[in-house]
């Protein structure tokens, strides 16, 4: 059997920008790189099953920022309301090794994959994958792993060229969520944004150096790095825990104020709903 096994480690950069105005650092950054093969206009959907412990072990972890620190989750691409047993889905441990973000993941059926992670089956792997694949039920069995969280968000992705190569950066938009009813397909979920939507989050991931070009990129556009992590919002937006310094609040992020300019005449209102 030929391995599933894909993994890669990065150091991430994290920015919230304005909705606005990701869209103008989406077009500069495509002068200097490409779009993600897999990513087409207007980006794709991302969601993903977050695991944890009763005690919320995984989430209190990131706040006490241990050097070494794992997550657990189930992650699909695309449009999750059709999501079947048969649908594609990459059971991921993500880690934090000082700096280094590491990630490691088997792409599989999504009924086995919860099979796997919830009932703590023995799923059918290669010999290459059997060290990640006794990991994650070793996770899962020994700290009492169970669903605890669920986050969605648009995601467009660019993909550096000639010297950037393995530069690639991800703007996220309507980021959220919901701490029940943990199937992708279901049909009437009970989302909520968990970061405003005005805002957007903008990750910048590399192998080894940030290029001269992206550093002078955010200064021009004053941009302050930022500790974000879309579970830990989940988490403390729907109350599972007090919300911690890596929080953010709207109050923080408002919005920008509507104009009250009357259009013009020739202009169509908006039909109820729009979006």
């Amino acid at each position: 059997m030929a391995s599933r096994l894909h993994a890669f480690n990065r150091f991430e950069l994290k920015y919230l920008v304005p909705v606005e105005q990701a869209a103008e650092i989406r077009d500069e950054l495509a002068e200097r790189m490409d779009r993600d093969l897999h990513s087409p206009v207007g980006g794709y959907g991302v969601w993903s099953l977050y695991y944890d412990t009763p005690q919320l072990r995984f989430y209190w972890e990131k706040i006490e920022g241990l050097k070494f620190r794992r997550k657990l989750r189930i992650r699909q691409y695309g449009d999750p309301h059709g999501t079947t047993e048969d649908s594609p889905v990459c059971v991921e441990i993500k880690q934090r090794v000082n700096r280094v973000t590491q990630k490691r993941r088997i792409t599989l059926p999504y009924g086995v994959a919860r099979r796997w992670c919830d009932e703590r089956e023995m799923v059918d792997h290669s010999p290459k994958e059997s060290a990640f694949v006794q990991e994650v039920l070793e996770l899962v069995v020994r700290l009492n792993l169970r669903p605890t969280a669920i986050t969605g968000y648009q995601r467009e992705a660019l993909v550096g060229r000639d010297a950037d190569t393995g530069l690639r950066v991800t703007l996220d938009r309507r980021v959220r969520g919901r701490d029940r009813d943990f199937h992708f397909g279901t049909r009437t979920p009970d989302n909520r944004f968990t970061i405003p939507p005005h805002l957007s989050v903008m990750e910048i991931k590399v192998n080894e150096r940030t290029p001269h070009w992206i550093t002078d990129l955010t200064a021009r556009r004053n941009l302050n790095l930022v500790r974000i992590s879309k579970y830990v919002q989940s988490i403390e937006a729907f109350g599972l825990a007090p919300r911690s310094v890596f929080h953010v609040n709207e109050a923080d992020y408002p919005p920008p104020a509507p104009t009250h300019e009357k259009p013009a005449q020739h202009d169509t209102p908006p039909k109820v709903g729009a979006q």
